[in-house]
C-alpha cells in the first residue's frame, strides 16, 4: 500500500512539534485529528512510530528512519517548489546557460564570479559548445549565439556587435614580417577554423581577405575552435583573425592590417518563450548588458 502524503505530512509536523496539540496548531487540525491520522499511518505501516508518555511523544526507532526521509523529501519538495514559483524579488536556483567555446571560456567564464557575487542564490551551468543545443527541448534555459537565432519560436535580443582582429606573436612577426596589405597574407602562415559547423557566420573571411571570391588560401593548421586557434598563434605558429570579445588574452600579440575592412559578429541573448518570466534569467540578461556596455 502506497504511503499517503498528506498523512506523511502531519507524522512530519508531530515528529518536529513532540505533540499532537503543537503539530494541529501547525496544520489548523484538532489534536483528535492528528492522532487519527498517526494511528492510521502506524496501522498501515504495521509499526509503532511514537512512544506517548506523560511529557509527549518520542519517535520510535522506526519512526526516527521515516522522518529522516520524510524531512529530506519535504525539504527538497520545498526547494523545488521555491524554484518553480521563483521570487520576483529574488533570483534563485540553477540557470544552463550555452554558448560558443570562445566566447564562453575566454569572455563569459571570467565575468561569472561578478554575477554570483551579485546574485548568490544563482547557480550557473556554464555548457560551451560550437554546435547548437535545444532550447526548445530544454538542453539549455539560454543562449548567447553569435548570429541571429535559426530556431524558431525563442525570444531573442540583440547585445553586442564584435568586430576581428588580424594577431600574430611578436616572434612569429620577426621572423614573417608585418603584412602591410591584405595581399601579403600570401606569403604567411594562417591559422583558420577547421569547416566543422562555425559558431560565427564569415569566420574563415582572412583565407580570402584581398583575393578573388571562391579562391582561398591555404591555411597551415586549421582547427575547430577558437581558443586552440588563440593558442597557435601565441606559440608562433601564425596569424590568426580572432573576435575582438577575446580582448585581454589578445595583449600579448601584435594586431597587424588594422584597417582591414572586416565582417561583424552580432551577438543575441536567446530563450524560450516558457522562460519568458524567470527571474534568473533576467538578471543574467541585464548582467550581461551591463557587462558588455561598460567594456570592461
Amino acid at each position: 500500500m502506497p504511503l499517503d502524503w498528506d498523512k506523511l505530512r502531519v507524522f512530519h509536523a508531530v515528529a518536529e512539534a513532540g505533540s499532537f496539540t503543537h503539530a494541529g496548531d501547525t496544520l489548523n487540525l484538532s489534536q483528535s485529528a492528528v492522532s487519527r491520522q498517526i494511528q492510521a499511518l502506524e496501522e498501515s505501516l504495521s509499526v509503532p512510530l511514537f512512544h506517548r508518555h506523560a511529557r509527549g511523544l518520542i519517535l520510535t526507532e522506526q519512526g526516527e528512519t521515516l522522518n529522516r526521509t520524510v524531512r529530506e523529501v519535504f525539504a527538497k519538495l520545498a526547494m523545488t517548489e521555491a524554484l518553480l514559483t521563483e521570487s520576483r524579488e529574488r533570483a534563485a536556483g540553477r540557470l544552463k546557460v550555452t554558448t560558443t567555446t570562445g566566447f564562453g571560456s575566454t569572455w563569459l567564464a571570467p565575468r561569472l564570479e561578478r554575477f554570483l557575487k551579485l546574485h548568490p542564490d544563482v547557480t550557473v551551468t556554464l555548457l560551451l559548445d560550437d554546435t547548437e543545443l535545444d532550447l526548445a527541448m530544454r538542453e539549455a534555459d539560454l543562449a548567447i549565439r553569435m548570429h541571429p537565432p535559426r530556431q524558431p519560436d525563442l525570444i531573442q535580443r540583440h547585445i553586442a556587435t564584435f568586430g576581428w582582429k588580424v594577431v600574430g606573436s611578436p616572434e612569429y612577426l620577426r621572423t614573417a614580417g608585418i603584412p602591410q596589405r591584405a595581399e601579403d597574407l600570401d606569403a604567411h602562415r594562417l591559422i583558420i577554423y577547421g569547416d566543422y559547423r562555425p559558431p560565427v557566420d564569415d569566420i574563415n573571411w582572412l583565407a580570402e581577405a584581398g583575393r578573388r571570391p571562391g579562391s582561398p588560401r591555404r591555411a597551415v593548421v586549421e582547427v575547430n575552435s577558437l581558443p586552440a586557434m588563440l593558442r597557435a598563434v601565441r606559440s608562433g605558429l601564425g596569424l590568426a583573425a580572432l573576435p575582438d570579445y577575446m580582448g585581454d588574452d589578445l595583449a600579448e600579440l601584435v594586431p597587424v592590417l588594422t584597417d582591414l575592412k572586416t565582417p561583424k559578429i552580432e551577438a543575441y541573448f536567446v530563450y524560450p518563450e516558457e522562460m519568458r518570466n524567470s527571474k534568473r534569467v533576467a538578471v543574467f540578461r541585464d548582467f550581461l548588458v551591463a557587462e558588455l556596455a561598460s567594456g570592461h
